[in-house]
């Protein structure tokens, strides 16, 4: 059977990434679609999988402004030829659940969610920005539901993370869903009873406007308690400018070795501080399971 596997984006490591390191260790073989690749972004091991993009990879500052290019991104979607394969599973919490596939392909699309910055998190995406960019995006926004919807009913089968995506699948879709937790690596995020706890509290995320990081960087520039922060993103620098010196900003983390960092610092935290609502949260699970 000839299988292809279909990824947002490969321009960051996160949870999304962690789960299709999954799905390809069940199909080793299979090659993998991506909107955008920016290996420098990934982990070495990364490097050895036959990573195949669409054109919008070739275009000027894509690699660091790719939010730019949203009213493209369902062109670059659609632009991807499936017709080889018998199996196609798209990952996907925007985009790649919209790729267009023949009546002898089987699409199943495993949902992180329905675009949460176009649906749930509209008004969010539209808080802060200038007058005239409100202006602009208000209809981007308006054609990316539209094509949401309409993409929705080439998926022959969803799967949800969660029984919070199933019900938003149905909301936004109309379509039902099964629902199949994320892994989660528990031989490296494991207990360690040696391990004490020291005097500091943990964020581990991407530091994108949605995770909601700043609010836990008000918290604790109130309460004046040590907060380490692993991760980075396009908001670092308003985090840090926000935060005072109690809080500390590690940076990213990435590979095998950045995962046995994390895992020490999950032992050795009092707790770990999770302000976003999330679709599943593999970050949690990762911390419990130390």
């Amino acid at each position: 059977m000839r299988v292809a596997l279909v990824h947002d984006y490969l321009n960051q490591y996160g949870g999304a990434e962690r789960v299709l390191e999954a799905l390809r260790e069940l199909f080793p073989d299979a090659p993998i679609y991506t909107i955008i690749h920016t290996p420098e972004n990934l982990p070495p091991r990364f490097r050895d999988w036959d990573i195949r993009t669409s054109f919008l990879n070739d275009l000027p500052f894509v690699k660091k402004h790719y939010e730019k290019y949203l009213p493209l991104f369902p062109l670059a979607v659609e632009s991807f030829n499936f017709d080889e394969y018998d199996l196609v599973i798209s990952d996907s919490s925007a985009w790649v659940k919209g790729i267009i596939t023949g009546p002898g392909t089987l699409h199943i699309s495993y949902c992180y969610t329905p675009m949460r910055f176009a649906w749930d998190m509209y008004h969010l995406t539209l808080e802060n920005k200038g007058k005239f960019y409100r202006r602009l995006l208000i209809p981007v926004l308006h054609y990316l539901r539209t094509w949401d919807v309409a993409s929705s009913r080439r998926v022959d089968h969803f799967i949800a993370i969660s029984t919070i995506v199933k019900e938003r699948i149905k909301k936004y879709y109309g379509r039902d869903a099964d629902v199949v937790y994320c892994p989660v690596d528990t031989e490296t995020f494991t207990p360690d009873p040696s391990t004490k706890k020291e005097d500091f509290f943990l964020v581990v995320s991407r530091l994108k406007p949605y995770k909601r990081i700043d609010i836990a960087v008000e918290a604790f520039n109130r309460l004046g308690l040590p907060l380490v922060i692993i991760g980075d993103g396009p908001e670092k620098g308003r985090l840090m400018r926000m935060a005072r010196p109690n809080i500390h900003f590690l940076g990213d983390m990435k590979g095998r070795e950045g995962d046995k960092i994390i895992a020490s610092y999950y032992r050795r935290a009092q707790a770990l501080i999770f302000p976003t609502l999330e679709d599943f949260g593999i970050v949690p699970l990762e911390a419990q399971a130390c």
